[in-house]
């Protein structure tokens, strides 16, 4: 038997139903916290953060010194692995992040990886690991294939990622080539985080609710699917969390398919609608809408207390419906941590 502490969000992951719900937040490490934006104006801009190990290391582990979280999420960026493929990344004042050259103008061939960006995301997973309290999980991640390809055609983010849904359509050979190249960097990525010390991996597909459902099964599900069987027969213990951003009805499909071991629930959805509808024993990640968490008070605490009672019946692990705003009160989330770890069932 280990004498280590149980680290209660790695067994919610891997299918234990605990009274007391592990909770930690989607941006919990970032700009509503003063330490961070302390760090940030000594250090510099957010990609010389992501490409600082000590700093990028100290920022992870800024959110679980202050409130205790259950797990530890690597800080850095969905967009390292279109970076590390060979595309230049800037990070815009004022305008998000930008990729060149943008592949509506350039083929994917004339880009010439540099897989050495990689390594110092690996030496952040390590030094968080060796720094965190033995009950606590760490989780690293990456985006997934249809969200980073909208970044890399288009070369920014959009509304409605039409420029990629438009290529997809009129050339799926050259698109699904994109997306092959995604998938094969991605998982060397996550295996080299598993190496460095994560214990978990969320898969982000931020971008998910733009599709129709054929296509959401061509470049939603088959390619996390991909990843999801590589990682399992790679590193077995390993959970993998899916969270379809925007999916909507479709998350049950996407459940279904891409075999990740916990799906990530956005705010969009009613909680008991999921509850009800994902397969039995699934365990579930979410879905407080951080609009709530931005409130706080009366609203707050309902809202928080709704989500723990869908979800009592099958192993949950407390989260928001998408990313901490960076203007919501720190007392706010003093507050749904105390509803959170009060509540049993």
């Amino acid at each position: 038997m280990s004498s280590l502490p149980a680290k209660p969000l790695l067994q919610t992951l891997k299918g234990a139903n605990l009274s007391r719900r592990p909770i930690w937040l989607m941006r919990q490490a970032g700009r509503y916290l003063p330490e961070y934006r302390e760090l940030r104006t000594a250090k510099g801009g957010f990609l010389a953060l992501v490409y600082d190990p000590e700093a990028a290391a100290e920022i992870t582990l800024q959110p679980l010194r202050r409130f205790a979280f259950d797990g530890a999420i690597l800080f850095s960026d969905i967009l390292i692995v279109p970076y590390a493929m060979g595309q230049d990344l800037q990070f815009l004042v004022g305008e998000g992040p930008a990729l060149s050259p943008r592949l509506l103008d350039a083929g994917l061939e004339t880009l010439q990886s540099v897989p050495e960006r990689l390594s110092p995301i690996y030496d952040t997973v390590a030094r968080v690991s060796a720094a965190l309290p033995p009950e606590a999980t760490m989780l690293g991640f990456a985006g997934s294939p249809w969200t980073i390809a909208t970044y890399m055609v288009a070369g920014e983010g959009s509304r409605d990622q039409h420029d990629t849904r438009a290529l997809a359509y009129r050339d799926p050979g050259a698109f699904r080539a994109i997306i092959d190249a995604i998938i094969d960097v991605t998982v060397e990525y996550l295996g080299g985080q598993v190496e460095a010390g994560a214990e978990g991996l969320q898969l982000f597909d931020s971008w998910s609710g733009s599709l129709a459902p054929s296509e959401f099964e061509s470049w939603v599900i088959e390619p996390n699917a991909r990843i999801t069987e590589a990682m399992h027969k790679r590193y077995p213990g390993v959970p993998i969390i899916g969270f379809p951003k925007g999916a909507g009805e479709k998350l049950v499909a996407y459940a279904q398919g891409t075999g990740v071991d916990a799906i990530g629930v956005d705010e969009t959805i009613d909680p008991f609608w999921a509850a009800k509808n994902l397969p039995t024993g699934l365990p579930v990640q979410g879905n407080l809408d951080p609009l709530l968490l931005l409130a706080g008070g009366t609203a707050l605490e309902e809202g928080a207390r709704r989500v723990l009672d869908a979800f009592a019946d099958r192993p949950h692990v407390f989260n928001l419906g998408h990313g901490i705003g960076q203007f919501t009160p720190i007392p706010h989330v003093e507050q749904l941590l105390k509803v959170v770890r009060a509540w049993e069932h």
